[in-house]
């Protein structure tokens, strides 16, 4: 009977765990999705995007207090996508990408579901397209001789 939360491997002897709960890789990749489930980390996030910044200028256009965006910046820290130097009082604070490139990479491997859903609508919208292209095109002339009434007396 196999075993889901631990492998033996044969070749020397090595026990490797398959629990994910004890991968490290699996281990971050939950903290920063945790950390991107919250909107004002998001938005510092997209705040540090444009270069390092200091606690304070992180904190300056949300109306929470400083403390409160301190704790924010703390989860964005163990989830390794905030970088944080300190001098003496002066705390600045830099985007790391490594955890949202890990990240993106695990999600685009569920890409082909959403990968057909786009092909169809591609589709769809090409059929339409053509629908619409027909309904445009002016209606061919009648070939032939043309009657021409004479009016009579």
């Amino acid at each position: 009977m196999f075993d889901y939360n631990c492998a033996m491997v044969r070749e020397g002897a090595v026990a490797r765990t398959l629990d994910p709960a004890t991968d490290p890789a699996e281990e971050l990749l939950d903290e920063a999705f945790f950390a991107l489930s919250d909107p004002v980390r998001r938005a510092i996030l997209q705040r540090l995007d444009s270069g390092a910044l200091l606690v304070s200028e992180l904190a300056a256009p949300f109306d929470i207090s400083l403390q409160a965006v301190s704790r924010h910046i703390h989860v964005l820290v163990r989830a390794g996508l905030v970088r944080q130097a300190r001098t003496g009082r002066i705390s600045r604070c830099s985007l790391e990408v490594g955890p949202i490139f890990a990240a993106a990479v695990w999600i685009n491997r569920y890409s082909k579901y959403w990968q057909r859903q786009f092909d169809l609508l591609a589709v769809a919208l090409e059929e339409i397209e053509r629908e619409r292209h027909k309904k445009r095109r002016p209606a061919s002339r009648r070939t032939g001789r043309r009657r021409i009434r004479v009016a009579r007396p």
